[in-house]
């Protein structure tokens, strides 16, 4: 919703989840913050190529935060969007199924969670508010007989190969499926205005959307003139996993005033490696590997590295940083705090304030008669 590309062993130790070994998925962190990102091996390119989908399987985020998940990237992306009808208007008696944390977490935080009826494991066991609902599966593998046990008038997903294929049996199945792209951020807030359509919560989806506009604007003005450090945002050690450009956590790097040395590798969740790691010489390593040694420890082992030399490696809580979901007010913030310390607080308060004040503004002049108007 956020979820970070991460390999077969990675997964199956953090989340103790079984192994998974395909051709074309080497391997998802479905069930991590950031769900929706997917390692895909690029068949003659000569290296794997972590893709994010909008299940990027990882929303949450990353790793979900990578508990969330995406999907313009998704060689089937135009399709995905072609599947299930536009979003109709709120029915009071919906009966929705999740299939992504950082779905899960949008609904949970509109007010919706009466209207779910089940939701992925992940989500079930991320998200306090939906533990006690029925669990019908991981994003990737879901039990397709419980899904329709549950009589849903809707089941949520993110895009993706693998999800448009479930999307697909489901369909055929009479269910009725949504896919949710949220690989950029202007999905993201896309997919939290649609949701508010689909429960009736327009009014609280268009509030969650402004304050996120708005928390954007005011971290990108308070960085505006400081130091833009050379980034790596690694989202899995081994093997070595890289935000690229393309993503939303891209565009967050962007907004905080980080420069995203990893874009010349390309785009979405691209591999690297040490060589070329100490060849770029980053100034700031955001490390979000989850349920690994303490990042400063690990990176240690390369003191050739400027970042390590500078003291400016730092371990990320995923969790808080890569789902997309409804907080990325928050997570720009966190994100922020990282990058140029706590002073920045202040500046992105200041900010904030004085859009605040011009908005006032604005809305007054909006009120004034035209000139030579009546009183």
């Amino acid at each position: 919703m956020g979820w970070v590309p991460d390999t077969d062993r990675t997964i199956h130790a953090a989340f103790r989840q079984p192994r998974i070994e395909t051709m074309r998925l080497r391997a998802i962190r479905d069930d991590r913050p950031g769900a929706g990102l997917r390692v895909q091996k690029a068949f003659g390119a000569g290296r794997p190529v972590v893709r994010v989908s909008l299940a990027i399987a990882l929303a949450s985020l990353l790793l979900t935060p990578l508990f969330a998940i995406f999907g313009s990237a998704c060689p089937d992306a135009a399709k995905a969007e072609s599947i299930g009808s536009p979003t109709p208007p709120a029915e009071a008696s919906l009966r929705l199924i999740s299939l992504n944390p950082s779905l899960t977490a949008i609904l949970v935080r509109l007010g919706a969670t009466e209207m779910l009826v089940g939701v992925d494991d992940y989500s079930a066991r991320a998200l306090p508010e939906v533990s006690n609902l029925p669990r019908v599966g991981g994003l990737f593998d879901p039990s397709l007989e419980a899904v329709v046990a549950l009589r849903p008038d809707r089941v949520l997903i993110v895009a993706g190969v693998e999800q448009v294929t479930h999307a697909e049996r489901l369909e055929r199945l009479g269910l009725r499926v949504e896919i949710y792209p949220n690989e950029r951020m202007d999905q993201i807030l896309e997919n939290i205005e649609r949701l508010g359509r689909l429960v009736g919560r327009e009014s609280l989806a268009s509030e969650r959307v402004s304050a996120i506009r708005e928390t954007r604007r005011a971290v990108f003005v308070a960085t505006r003139g400081l130091e833009a450090p050379g980034t790596v945002a690694i989202v899995d050690r081994s093997p070595l996993f890289l935000v690229g450009s393309e993503t939303f956590l891209d565009e967050m790097l962007d907004v905080v005033g980080a420069r995203n040395l990893v874009r010349e590798l390309g785009s979405g969740y691209p591999r690297g490696s040490i060589e070329w790691l100490i060849a770029t010489g980053p100034s700031l390593l955001l490390d979000m590997t989850p349920g690994a040694e303490a990042a400063k420890e690990f990176w240690s082992r390369w003191p050739s590295l400027p970042a390590v030399a500078a003291d400016r490696v730092v371990g990320v809580d995923a969790a808080r940083i890569t789902m997309p979901g409804p907080n990325l007010d928050g997570a720009l913030r966190e994100l922020a705090l990282l990058v140029h310390g706590a002073s920045i607080e202040e500046a992105i308060e200041m900010a904030l304030k004085r859009d605040s004040a011009e908005s006032v503004l604005t809305d007054r002049d909006h009120e004034r008669p035209e000139p030579g108007g009546s009183e």
